[in-house]
């Protein structure tokens, strides 16, 4: 296994090997097995995987926890060795000295779900995504399902400027409990813990809620009041189409569950696909 720390150096590596069927899981490190995960299916699809581990800077707003994100760079390279990855791209900083001076930036997707309390969020997300890209050429990108609107995103980021990659998701991985894998989870105490798992429970509440109703507005006000009861501070809970992103009225076979609420001073966010029935009925 490889580790660069430079666009230069791993362009350097990857030129002989380009007509290999090359795969990227972009992370920020911190990895636990949901991004084993994303590894495993990369490694079943291509031909050469890359894992890349930067926290990047420009997709933390103020007050966020970038400066005390998680670091276990040697932990993360050994798990990345372990599961037969080719190359570890790990810069130290992929943007200039004096700070980025072009950039993209997302319109309305940018600005849904998340992005109303993150509004910088995505900018700083498909900016960097964009830059690996950039570098890597990978053919296939793998990204998790636990942040969907960030998968959303970058689907329509690769269509709308015509690259030549395919973006992957891949299912969450939970915990035998239910919660969502995330490095955040690190920062939750045993009582948060144990309260985080109404999250999962509450979107498959409202899933089951569906064979009583097809209307969005009833099943949301349903998992909100069932959150309440369990003193969590929520900071969204909507039903969205899963390719636009768009709030649904009535539920279809798009819609999807979206949550983000703070467990303790933890925010986690979690997302659930919503199925009609034949025995659903308004």
């Amino acid at each position: 296994m490889n580790i660069s720390q430079t666009p230069e150096k791993i362009r350097e590596l990857l030129t002989p090997l380009r007509g290999q069927h090359i795969a990227l899981v972009p992370t920020m490190g911190c990895l636990h097995a949901g991004h084993i995960s994303l590894i495993r299916k990369a490694k079943s699809l291509a031909d050469v995987v890359i894992v890349s581990i930067y926290v990047n800077p420009l997709q933390f707003g103020e007050n966020e926890d970038f400066h005390q994100y998680p670091k276990t760079f040697e932990k993360d390279a050994e798990i990345c060795k372990n599961e037969g990855v080719d190359v570890i791209f790990h810069p130290k900083n992929l943007y200039p000295d004096d700070g980025p001076n072009i950039t993209l930036k997302i319109s309305h997707m940018g600005h849904l779900l998340c992005g109303k309390s993150r509004p910088t969020h995505f900018d700083g997300v498909v900016t960097v995504v964009n830059i690996l890209f950039n570098i890597i050429h990978p053919d296939i990108a793998i990204f998790g399902e636990k942040d969907w609107q960030q998968l959303a995103i970058i689907r329509r980021m690769v269509s709308d400027l015509h690259m030549p990659i395919e973006v992957i998701g891949s299912e969450i991985i939970r915990e035998a409990d239910g919660l969502a894998m995330s490095s955040r989870n690190r920062y939750l105490s045993p009582d948060e813990r144990q309260k985080s798992l109404f999250l999962s429970q509450t979107m498959l509440l409202m899933k089951s809620n569906t064979k009583n109703s097809h209307k969005a507005s009833k099943i949301i006000r349903f998992g909100i009041d069932n959150l309440k009861k369990y003193g969590i501070s929520i900071e969204y809970l909507e039903i969205c189409n899963e390719l636009t992103l768009n709030p649904e009225n009535s539920i279809t076979p798009q819609s999807r569950i979206f949550i983000a609420a703070k467990i303790g001073s933890t925010r986690l966010i979690d997302n659930m696909p919503l199925s009609i029935t034949t025995e659903n009925t308004l």
